[in-house]
């Protein structure tokens, strides 16, 4: 604690006077005027050493300090900021080690040089701030996403598949997959869906296996199964990997800690460094956007149970059910209206018109098509 602003030289000296004293309990003296130890003892020393004068405030600047970067270097650096004013202190300082610029400031000197000369701030030319978003609670969102192949000492190739947990960041799964080519129910989905229940909804790239977000929307087999387990498929944004940010940042790390410089001999043997590194990404490795805690803090198992069974497909009173031919079109009013053939032999809902020439058609819970009554093509 600090010293009382009343007199504190007063105080110093009395302190010092009792201290000294032969059959003084020096740290209850401490206590009594409310100061640590440490604090109590230095101001002795300084009054053995220096009589009344040691104990007169000093200086807290300390006796050395770092020297100050050249006025020449800031300026380039400020230059680079200027020309470039995404770039931050680690681009700027590569950019002046290539220019050959000596003595090379550090990149958190750059950094620093930019900060003091108010040049953070967002500019005309820089995009808008970049802002981290997650879903609330676990098991709202997983990403599922194949991450790009990579040959094997066969001859052949692996396509790792992930599903990540956008609010934990939790890897809910990581298989060794021979193509992308998925069959309408993936075991390695079962097999998830089994251990942690099902999902509210389920982000997804564009194209198979996943279908396409297309208006109306291209839907997969493979989708169908999952509108039936009462899991809301969504797409990232055409040519926008950025949708599926998390994902993306997952897949960078995998390759950095397990595909690069690792031989892998064939399919078979592929899933056998994933499963323990699964588990030390999961429960050990500290991510910093999430406090430097492990994602398993963050996840607990959806209250939602995969089914033993499919529930049956029901629509409620009102709606005009249709079952889609080989051909995946709907029949209404004597004419056919494009569905989608993963569709074809499943019932679905036309329900009452949203407006007097249009209407809805829905499958299970989800709205898969708005058709306009006047142009069956359109």
């Amino acid at each position: 604690m600090p010293w009382k602003e009343v007199s504190i030289m007063s105080q110093r000296r009395e302190f010092v006077a009792l201290a000294q004293q032969e059959s003084a309990n020096r740290r209850a003296l401490c206590r009594a005027f409310g100061i640590s130890p440490t604090t109590g003892y230095r101001w002795l020393r300084r009054y053995q050493a220096h009589g009344p004068a040691g104990l007169q405030e000093r200086s807290r600047k300390p006796p050395r300090s770092p020297p100050r970067t050249a006025s020449a270097i800031e300026q380039r650096v400020l230059q680079l900021r200027a020309a470039h004013p995404a770039w931050g202190g680690r681009k700027i300082r590569r950019r002046l080690q290539q220019q050959r610029v000596a003595p090379l400031p550090s990149a958190s000197t750059s950094t620093a040089i930019v900060r003091r000369h108010d040049r953070l701030a967002p500019t005309t030319n820089s995009p808008q701030p970049w802002q981290r978003f997650e879903r609330p609670v676990p098991n709202d969102l997983w990403q599922m996403d194949f991450k790009g192949h990579f040959p094997l000492l066969a001859g052949s190739r692996c396509h790792p598949l992930t599903l990540l947990d956008d609010h934990s960041r939790c890897c809910l799964g990581l298989a060794a997959c021979a193509d992308e080519r998925q069959p309408p129910v993936p075991a390695p989905l079962i097999q998830i869906f089994t251990r942690y229940g099902l999902p509210h909804t389920l982000l997804t790239d564009n194209g198979p296996p996943w279908g396409a977000a297309t208006t109306p929307p291209v839907h997969t087999a493979l989708t169908v199964w999952l509108l039936r387990l009462g899991v809301r498929v969504i797409h990232g944004r055409p040519y926008h990997p950025q949708t599926q940010g998390k994902a993306e940042r997952f897949h960078r790390t995998l390759q950095t800690e397990v595909l690069r410089d690792r031989p892998f001999p064939e399919l078979a043997t592929g899933q056998a460094p994933f499963t323990p590194w699964r588990t030390v990404y999961n429960c050990e490795r500290p991510p910093e956007a999430l406090g430097d805690q492990p994602p398993v803090r963050r996840y607990q198992p959806s209250p939602r149970p995969f089914p033993a069974e499919l529930p049956p497909i029901e629509y409620a009173l009102g709606a005009v059910v249709r079952r889609g031919p080989a051909k995946g079109e709907i029949a209404l009013h004597g004419q056919y209206y494009h569905g989608g053939r993963a569709f074809r032999g499943y019932p679905v809902a036309v329900q009452p018109p949203l407006a007097p020439d249009r209407v809805t058609v829905q499958f299970c819970h989800e709205t898969i098509a708005e058709l306009d009554l006047q142009h069956p093509d359109g």
